[in-house]
C-alpha cells in the first residue's frame, strides 16, 4: 500500500511539473533526437542487453524499441504528444518488463502523454505513468 501511495504521489508531482509549464515544447526541440530509457515510474530500468529507446525525426515521426519496435507519426499540441495508428512488431520477449514496456509505450503514445525536455532528460508522463529517458548519441 505504501508503494502505491508513493507511486501516486510521484505521478501527481511529475504530471504537475510537466503540465504547469507556461512554455510548451515545440516539435523542433524533439527533431532528430534519440533517447534511452532510464526509469519507469521512478524505478531504474534493469534490463539485459540493449536498453529501450525512443527517437524523433525532423517531421516528428516517432520510432523506438522496448521489446518490439514501434513507429508512427507524432503530433505535439499543448505539450502533449500523441501518436495515432502506431505500428509495432509483435514478438514476445523473455524479460517480462520489456513486454510490459511495450504495452506502456503503446498506451501512452496512443492516448496522449505530456512530454518535457529538461537538460538532457526527456519525460513522458500521465497521472499514472512516467517514463524518463536520457539523451543519447544520434544513430
Amino acid at each position: 500500500m505504501k508503494k502505491i501511495m508513493a507511486l501516486l504521489a510521484l505521478s501527481a508531482v511529475l504530471s504537475g511539473c510537466v503540465s504547469s509549464r507556461s512554455d510548451t515544447l515545440k516539435p523542433e526541440q524533439l527533431a532528430n533526437q534519440r533517447f534511452v530509457l532510464e526509469s519507469v515510474n521512478g524505478q531504474p530500468v534493469q534490463l539485459t542487453g540493449q536498453l529501450p529507446e525512443i527517437s524523433f525525426d525532423q517531421d516528428l515521426r516517432v520510432s523506438g524499441k522496448m521489446c518490439n519496435g514501434f513507429t508512427g507519426q507524432g503530433k505535439l499540441s499543448g505539450g502533449e504528444l500523441t501518436v495515432k495508428h502506431m505500428g509495432m512488431t509483435m514478438m514476445l520477449c523473455a524479460e517480462p518488463q520489456r513486454n510490459e514496456l511495450d504495452h506502456t509505450i503503446n498506451t501512452l503514445l496512443s492516448n496522449g502523454v505530456q512530454v518535457d525536455i529538461t537538460n538532457n532528460q526527456l519525460t513522458l508522463a500521465t497521472a499514472s505513468q512516467s517514463l524518463v529517458y536520457k539523451r543519447a548519441n544520434k544513430a
